[in-house]
């Protein structure tokens, strides 16, 4: 047996760890954490300083015992968990679960998976960072019970099956608020002006800076212009510089992989956490842009080496988060030398991308000639103005550039790659000029990559958080990332060209999405219901300084129960009171009266989701029951119309005939549906059941009766009831309304409806219809309350 037990996070890390170290290490895993609370009402002793219950999951008991075996054994055991304070507390459960003692215990931290990394951290161990344990202790207890006392206070409120946390609300806020601010954005519009000057080779744009706001005003600009003399009035070269961005941090790199790769946060952080446990690159969860000297030394060497000396140029970046925790290095490769990896296509493209950065963060600046030429009208006192820029020296761009969000301002039309030789007082022929009606944007809507950014300058949240909340944003409905189709606009264009002016009437697409995040019904009124009841969860910078507690706490600069008294106490009591005083929220709007029965109509969620009413609930007095109907995809309670809401009433509606008979659509109990003789087909997703043409709905009938003949196998004449069917785990009877397993040695072909009631008489008569005619009772969740109040803290060993 191995004297020495090395316990890291991952099996990928185990294996590559393990070539580096000699036979006298056994390395293993833990599979990330091996304890967590309790998900009962008593995790959390309020009354004895926070004090938690911790138990050991079910799929994790196998995993201790071999641990535990292996730690009792070996002369020393290592805890080699992450550097940050996720992996400190780890460690820390390894190290009471394990019983492990302070004098056969290590704790050892790298930043890369490296020979000379782990040799190093072998050679300088240290003892738990009770600090950085008590900092993950103080979120992971504030965030339970934020949790534990939000969730009920929803479920009352609003509709069961809610839930809130602390960070995930606070991003769920920014996005409501920017839908709001777009949807309450209006438009203006105004006219650009845009002049082509020579022709082929030497044509070149210029722009008027000023925009017109009437279409008069830009059209006496144009027939000002039509007799008038253009000369280059004054011509300005300057050389310009620029430099490369620093090295990648999490978010910088979340926000990248967005851009260029496509990725989801959730993905890169997925594939940069394989690229880690494979040795490629250095630790993925940080906020630092710092290089070690080893790197600036091996950036160096490697840029010199294939580009040569006039492209290296060394920097040292600063972090400007001051908040940053666990400053360490860059996410870099762990060997400049390796331009790309083999790997999976994901991992090759993330590696590539953050290899480029990391390398063109020690190169030289790229180095443009600017030249700006004003150009003056003989006939107006407003100055044209062209922009050309030409590299001299490519310097970092030679590896790469940076890449945009899509809300930053486009290149300008006036901008050219480069411009003609041109001289002062030079006169300029006119081939054409152009007044182009543009509309102002509103501010754009968050991608994941740029909701990051924005978590980020708020100070909310830190490295190992942003994938985890922008995943459960979405998993609890409040978000949805889609792509929504833009709307025909049209727009003006007057074009001066040969002494005459144009005028023409343009269409654009304008406000089509992909990929952007959006605030669902239920999330808008999740949010308000927050804002008004529990100003502080949801405050930008109520949440930022609790992050800067945390940090204070990993520093061993304030005490990390103190911390919890301090907001726990005040949020109890916000729970309580809104508990016993806040009103039902629905968010229920209402949107006029009916044209033809005079009722009113209202939207608001309700149980199953959004939904328009025609009339009042019924009463005593007035049995007359109100009409339903749930709103369409892309829908919401804030911005539907009564218009829009009166053609959601217009269902069932008969959609054609087939095979004589006709065929409805109609929206039931489970959703939308085509009914047809008799039969009943299930619309898909994403088919709208107000825009089910004739064709459609013959294709899913027929589709329908393809499945069904497929999953039948046989049916016997004695009991039209009783059938043998394909089910998704293989055949099984259908006797009733039981589902009864067929045993391995029957043949479902050759089943005789005798053997089929054999089998079902001897299946419990309380089992409910489910699989293999087990119970099929679903679970009940269990209750949740406020944890409750019991014992101290744990003491640091």
């Amino acid at each position: 047996m191995a004297k020495n037990l090395l316990i890291v996070e991952s099996p990928a890390k185990a294996k590559t760890i393990e070539g580096y170290l000699g036979k006298d290490f056994t390395v293993k895993s833990s599979y990330g954490h091996i304890r967590d609370l309790v998900k009962s009402e008593d995790a959390i002793d309020i009354a004895n300083n926070f004090k938690q219950k911790y138990e050991v999951p079910a799929d994790k008991k196998q995993v201790v015992s071999e641990l535990k075996k292996l730690a009792k054994e070996a002369e020393m055991v290592w805890l080699a968990s992450d550097e940050d304070r996720e992996g400190e507390a780890i460690s820390w459960h390894l190290y009471e679960t394990l019983d492990l003692k302070d004098t056969h215990t290590k704790r050892i931290v790298f930043h890369e998976i490296t020979k000379p990394a782990i040799l190093k951290a072998i050679d300088t161990p240290r003892k738990i960072d009770y600090n950085l344990v008590n900092a993950q202790q103080a979120r992971r207890v504030l965030d339970r019970l934020v949790g534990f006392e939000l969730s009920p206070v929803l479920w009352k409120k609003i509709k069961p099956s809610l839930s809130a946390g602390r960070v995930q609300s606070v991003a769920v806020r920014l996005i409501v608020d920017r839908e709001r601010e777009i949807n309450k954005f209006k438009s203006e519009a105004a006219f650009k002006i845009v002049a082509i000057f020579g022709r082929g080779k030497e044509a070149f744009k210029a722009e008027l800076p000023e925009r017109f706001a009437k279409q008069e005003e830009a059209e006496k600009f144009l027939h000002d212009c039509i007799a008038a003399d253009f000369d280059i009035k004054s011509l300005e070269t300057r050389p310009t510089k620029r430099s490369p961005a620093a090295p990648f941090t999490t978010s910088t790199l979340q926000q990248e992989a967005s851009r260029k790769l496509g990725y989801s946060v959730a993905r890169t952080m997925q594939v940069a956490q394989r690229l880690y446990e494979s040795g490629y690159i250095t630790y993925m969860r940080t906020d630092s842009v710092n290089l070690s000297e080893l790197a600036l030394n091996s950036a160096a060497s490697e840029i010199v080496s294939a580009y040569g000396e006039k492209y290296h140029q060394q920097r040292r970046y600063k972090t400007k988060n001051a908040s940053a925790q666990e400053a360490h290095e860059a996410i870099r490769p762990t060997y400049f030398n390796n331009h790309s990896i083999d790997g999976e296509s994901a991992e090759k493209r993330l590696y590539e991308l953050i290899w480029k950065r990391a390398i063109a963060s020690q190169m030289s600046e790229a180095q443009f000639e600017k030249t700006t030429a004003k150009i003056g009208i003989s006939t107006r006192s407003e100055d044209l103005v062209a922009n050309g820029e030409v590299m001299k020296f490519d310097g970092f761009l030679k590896v790469y550039l940076e890449s945009k969000d899509d809300e930053d301002e486009p290149q300008q039309d006036g901008e050219n790659a480069i411009l003609p030789p041109l001289t002062k007082g030079q006169r300029l022929a006119l081939q054409e000029m152009s007044a182009t009606e543009r509309f102002s944007r509103p501010a754009a809507r968050y991608t994941e990559a740029s909701l990051v950014k924005k978590l980020e300058e708020l100070g909310i949240g830190r490295p190992s958080t942003y994938a985890p909340t922008i995943s459960t944003i979405q998993n609890r409905g409040y978000v949805v990332k889609e792509e929504r189709e833009g709307k025909q606009r049209n727009f003006r264009v007057l074009t001066l060209k040969a002494g005459s002016i144009v005028k023409e009437e343009k269409t654009e697409n304008t406000g089509a999405e992909r990929g952007k995040l959006f605030p669902t019904d239920i999330g808008a009124v999740v949010n308000d219901f927050l804002v008004q009841y529990f100003k502080d969860i949801v405050d930008f910078n109520f949440t930022a300084s609790v992050e800067k507690q945390f940090d204070e706490i990993a520093q061993g600069m304030k005490e990390w129960t103190a911390m919890l008294h301090d907001f726990y106490n005040p949020f109890h009591k916000e729970v309580e009171s809104t508990i016993e005083k806040a009103d039902k929220a629905t968010g229920e709007r209402e949107l006029g009266i009916h044209p033809e029965s005079g009722k009113k109509v209202s939207v608001r969620i309700g149980r199953f989701g959004p939904f328009v009413q025609v009339g009042e609930s019924a009463t005593e007095e007035n049995e007359e029951k109100p009409l339903y109907a749930s709103l369409r995809s892309g829908q919401s309670i804030e911005t539907i119309s009564l218009e829009e809401a009166l053609e959601l009433f217009k269902l069932p509606k008969v959609v054609g005939e087939y095979e004589g008979k006709v065929m409805k659509v109609a929206i039931g109990r489970f959703g939308p549906y085509i009914s047809h003789n008799s039969a009943f087909v299930s619309l898909p997703k994403e088919i709208d059941p107000h825009d089910v043409t004739e064709e459609q709905a013959i294709e899913l009938i027929n589709l329908k009766r393809k499945k069904d003949a497929e999953k039948l196998i046989k049916s016997f004449d004695e009991d039209p009831d009783v059938k043998v069917l394909n089910g998704r785990w293989g055949p099984y009877i259908e006797f009733g309304k039981l589902n009864v397993k067929i045993p391995k040695d029957k043949d479902p072909l050759t089943l005789t409806y005798e053997e089929c009631k054999a089998l079902a008489d001897a299946t419990p008569k309380d089992a409910k219809k489910g699989r293999f005619g087990k119970a099929a009772a679903a679970a009940k969740p269990a209750a949740t309350k406020a944890p409750a109040k019991k014992k101290a803290a744990p003491k640091k060993k």
